[in-house]
């Protein structure tokens, strides 16, 4: 059968747009087994946190712990100095107790492109006040290859009322494991202000995933904070009950 010149301009709308909205759901797709994979039902993990400054570099370790992307805990374990302070994220609430005052913080949303402990992640990029998942709109802008791994480049944009710090943020996922490789954080003027390196991916309770992300802003030469992961525990039996302000107090 011979399609009319409109007929068939109309089936390559459709086609277009179906294209566009297949890529799309993909693109959601590609991002939530990426997130899943990274938090698992529950995670607790230790980690140390070294901060690189040209003249300088500090050392800080930790435990956290989360339940899904609602609940989330930091201890911080050294140096002495900062031992015990503590970070809790309930929902969409923040809490810092900071035991040398014997002060618990909520802190407001103005304060999550703040940096954390010092470092060159934000507030947010440590608690997750916003979630990859649900707080942005998706889109697969193209492949390339990085460390060897072929991945997905999805464009991430925020949606309207979101509690997002970055106007865009693109990140490259592997398609086969679904680890997030890199990630390029852009302010409301479009500059490029951060870019998260994954790297040393190894294996944690059968999940393959970088052992070290690299936060380097661009504007600051020289500076670079590097989170290694010295455990990984997956889907342990942590109750929301664990979360509590009072326990962030008592927390070891």
């Amino acid at each position: 059968m011979i399609l009319s010149k409109s007929k068939a301009c109309l089936l390559s709308l459709f086609l277009l747009l179906l294209s566009g909205t297949v890529l799309a759901q993909n693109a959601s797709e590609i991002v939530k087994k990426m997130d899943e994979k990274m938090r698992g039902e529950s995670l607790e993990a230790e980690v140390t946190m070294t901060i690189v400054r040209p003249d300088w570099s500090r050392e800080v370790s930790m435990k956290s712990w989360s339940r899904g992307s609602e609940y989330s805990m930091i201890l911080i374990t050294a140096p002495a100095r900062d031992r015990g302070t503590a970070f809790l994220k309930r929902g969409n609430e923040i809490w810092n107790w900071i035991p040398n005052v014997g002060r618990t913080i909520k802190m407001p949303p103005s304060m999550m492109m703040q940096s954390w402990m010092g470092s060159d992640f934000t507030n947010d990029d440590l608690v997750r006040e916003s979630s990859a998942v649900t707080d942005y709109e998706h889109e697969l802008v193209g492949e390339e290859t990085i460390q060897g791994y072929e991945c997905y480049k999805i464009e991430m944009t925020p949606k309207p009322d979101a509690p997002v710090v970055w106007t865009r943020v693109d990140v490259w996922i592997s398609k086969e494991e679904y680890i997030e490789l890199r990630a390029e954080f852009y302010d409301e003027f479009g500059e490029l202000i951060n870019v998260m390196n994954g790297m040393d991916v190894k294996d944690f309770n059968g999940r393959q995933i970088p052992s070290r992300m690299e936060m380097i802003p661009m504007d600051k030469e020289g500076h670079m904070t590097i989170l290694e992961y010295r455990s990984m525990e997956f889907n342990e039996n942590i109750s929301e009950r664990f979360f509590s302000v009072q326990n962030m107090r008592r927390v070891q």
